[in-house]
């Protein structure tokens, strides 16, 4: 089970031709909407599907629930010291959880900036130059939960002050959290209420449509394939975040996704044996890459060819990946994110101030379960 996208779909079945005519087994993928990937529970799936592309804040949950294999099996040390050393930012260990391991990245992405070269002369590198644009009615960015959520969570850590990643802790000082909610406030407003109906792919379809005046998305999950030409009627360009605080594209919410086997598989041996291979930097790099996939692994990330395919995509945000900030993963972290984003929105509609929503915030993440 993979997602519903070309991006998450289409390296999956064309890998999985190859893997045919390398071994004769047969894999074949359904899919998911991005929101069901976002917050369907994964051991539903796991008593389905014998491969499962998941994302790393289900890690805790997983690990409590038991319904993935660990992929840190016997004799394939070598193996995992190369995924661990091709890993782009902290993508493959986000997926270690209580020492184990429970997925492979094969998908690295964080929160960058998308933009238009026909429109700008070149992306923002500081907010300031975000909200003259934004006043300008030129910025839109996906406010649709989790992706609120993710906003604040990057504005957060850029300005230094990232949110807590330990349930034991409170999600955010009070001031800071504040501090960052009059900060999104003001593009949320700028950007305007069909925003909050809004994932990634909704504004990029937005921004690539014929007739679009919109310029700059400052804060969204990359996606390559709107990067490729000919992909949509105006292909986007990315670049690293712009800045908040003092210290450039620090602390992008990290995303990406991680290939997991189920626990409850009939074939966990072979599903295993796929995994390291699609999360290897030799298939990475190239047919996952020329699917129209968004590698996890370096090689890819560093390839001339893979780059000039995407309009240098990877090295144009790669400094925004290797600084990106681990969202929380334990056990109850997923209803938070869920529960959080929608009371971080209605927040944001309201026009609330800002301490009663941080209030919020914080003690839903104390809770630990969304509260």
């Amino acid at each position: 089970m993979t997602w519903s996208h070309p991006r998450g779909y289409d390296p999956m079945a064309a890998c999985s031709r190859l893997w045919r005519e390398k071994t004769g087994m047969e894999i074949a993928w359904d899919k998911r909407s991005l929101q069901d990937f976002e917050s369907y529970p994964v051991e539903e799936l796991a008593r389905r599907y014998d491969l499962i592309v998941i994302d790393h804040p289900h890690v805790g949950q997983i690990t409590a629930e038991g319904c993935l294999a660990p992929l840190d099996v016997p004799g394939r040390e070598a193996e995992r010291a190369a995924l661990a050393k091709g890993s782009v930012g902290l993508s493959y260990p986000s997926y270690e959880w209580q020492d184990r391991q429970w997925a492979f990245p094969i998908d690295a992405a964080a929160q960058v900036q998308a933009f238009r070269p026909d429109l700008l002369d070149r992306p923002p590198t500081a907010w300031t130059e975000v909200l003259e644009l934004a006043r300008e009615g030129r910025v839109l960015l996906p406010l649709r939960p989790p992706h609120s959520l993710m906003c604040f969570f990057t504005l957060a850590a850029n300005l230094g002050t990232p949110c807590a990643s330990d349930r034991a802790e409170a999600l955010i000082p009070p001031e800071a959290g504040e501090t960052v909610f009059d900060v999104l406030r003001e593009i949320a407003d700028a950007a305007g209420r069909p925003a909050f109906d809004m994932d990634p792919i909704a504004v990029f379809e937005a921004m690539a449509a014929e007739g679009s005046k919109i310029a700059c998305a400052p804060l969204i999950y990359g996606y390559v394939n709107y990067a490729v030409a000919g992909f949509r009627p105006h292909r986007l360009a990315f670049a690293d975040i712009p800045a908040l605080g003092a210290d450039g594209p620090v602390g992008s919410a990290l995303g990406g996704t991680g290939i997991a086997v189920s626990a409850f598989s009939s074939a966990r041996e072979a599903a295993t044996d796929f995994a390291y291979w699609i999360a290897g930097g030799k298939t990475q790099r190239g047919p996952y890459a020329a699917a129209g996939g968004q590698p996890g692994h370096a090689a890819a990330w560093e390839d001339d060819t893979v780059n000039a395919a995407a309009g240098n995509f990877y090295r144009a945000t790669r400094r925004t990946l290797e600084a990106a900030w681990l969202r929380p993963r334990h056990d109850g972290y997923m209803d938070f994110q869920e529960k959080a984003s929608e009371r971080l929105n209605a927040g944001l509609l309201a026009g609330e101030d800002g301490v009663k929503v941080v209030a919020d915030l914080n003690r839903m993440f104390a809770e630990g379960n969304g509260g």
